[in-house]
């Protein structure tokens, strides 16, 4: 086994632990050291891809387990912030005129919460689950789809909302909190974009396949 696909491997054997330190809560700024990890594992993301290319050791099994391993750990991500629900609601309430630290606040927070984290990760989700699919059609047809800059972009920004946002949890600063929020909903906003771009690009393609 090379080591691009080594790194893919170890970006999914820090999910579980990723998950473990976000909810063991007797280790002292767990969320902190969960979003540690994440970064680690998001790194890998980036030095396995380098190397692979670099030193032409891309395999069929590199081209499985990295799209794959990386996927997991946005989502896994993303879970774990819904368990925190303020940390989305308590910026969108804010927008809508809600105190969060109010008794009547709180309940619609969480709320907020909920259906903010739920409806970007539904939206992860999706885009990743078609582009996945578009190149399946494509790879069956003999064609290589590139990665596009948008979806790199969509990626790192991504990345870095979710490692904002987790590290919130422990560091509880506001400007810290304030750009993790605005960081997680441009990601969303690029998701959105990323996707349309890639379908309208390659509608040809997804259209002979209809």
């Amino acid at each position: 086994m090379n080591l691009p696909n080594k790194l893919s491997l170890l970006r999914v054997i820090l999910i579980p632990v990723m998950v473990a330190l976000f909810y063991v809560t007797a280790i002292p700024y767990n969320y902190l050291w969960s979003a540690v990890v994440f970064a680690v594992a998001a790194f890998t993301d980036f030095l396995d891809g380098h190397i692979a290319r670099k030193y032409n050791l891309v395999t069929d099994f590199g081209k499985f387990i990295d799209p794959i391993a990386d996927k997991i750990l946005v989502l896994s991500a993303f879970i774990l912030i819904l368990t925190l629900p303020n940390i989305l609601g308590g910026g969108i309430g804010a927008l809508f005129g809600i105190e969060c630290n109010s008794p009547e606040g709180v309940g619609l927070c969480v709320r907020f919460g909920r259906i903010a984290g739920g409806v970007g990760v539904i939206i992860i989700v999706a885009r990743e689950m078609t582009v996945s699919v578009l190149r399946m059609i494509a790879a069956n047809k003999g064609v290589v789809l590139a990665a596009e800059k948008s979806g790199k972009i969509k990626t790192f920004t991504t990345d870095i909302a979710i490692f904002v946002l987790l590290m919130y949890g422990s560091v509880q600063v506001l400007p810290l909190y304030f750009i993790g929020l605005v960081l997680y909903i441009v990601s969303v906003g690029l998701t959105i974009y990323s996707g349309a771009f890639y379908l309208i690009k390659n509608n040809k393609l997804f259209s002979e396949s209809m």
